[in-house]
């Protein structure tokens, strides 16, 4: 199974982190790596995920995750986290 990269911007409330993770995790996904920035307002997030099976869509983890409270997925590329290979 391949690994698919979700880029999310998380709120700093207190749990934000916890509640995505667990949520991940209880939908039958591994977290394969994770990059966290902080952005003072929030945090900028890119999420690989994996599923445990090959039932498994990233697709539908990420339309879940877009019901997450304080969690919004972005469609930004990775170039986005580092603005120096868009240069």
């Amino acid at each position: 199974m391949s690994t698919e990269t979700l880029h999310l911007n998380v709120d700093r409330a207190d749990g934000s982190l916890q509640r995505l993770i667990g949520l991940v995790e209880r939908r039958g996904f591994h977290i394969d790596g994770m990059t966290l920035r902080d952005e003072g307002h929030g945090r900028r997030v890119e999420l690989a995920v994996r599923g445990r099976d090959a039932g498994r869509c990233p697709h539908t983890l990420g339309r879940q995750i877009d019901k997450l409270f304080g969690v919004t997925r972005i469609t930004a590329p990775a170039a986005a986290f580092h603005p120096e290979v868009a240069a």
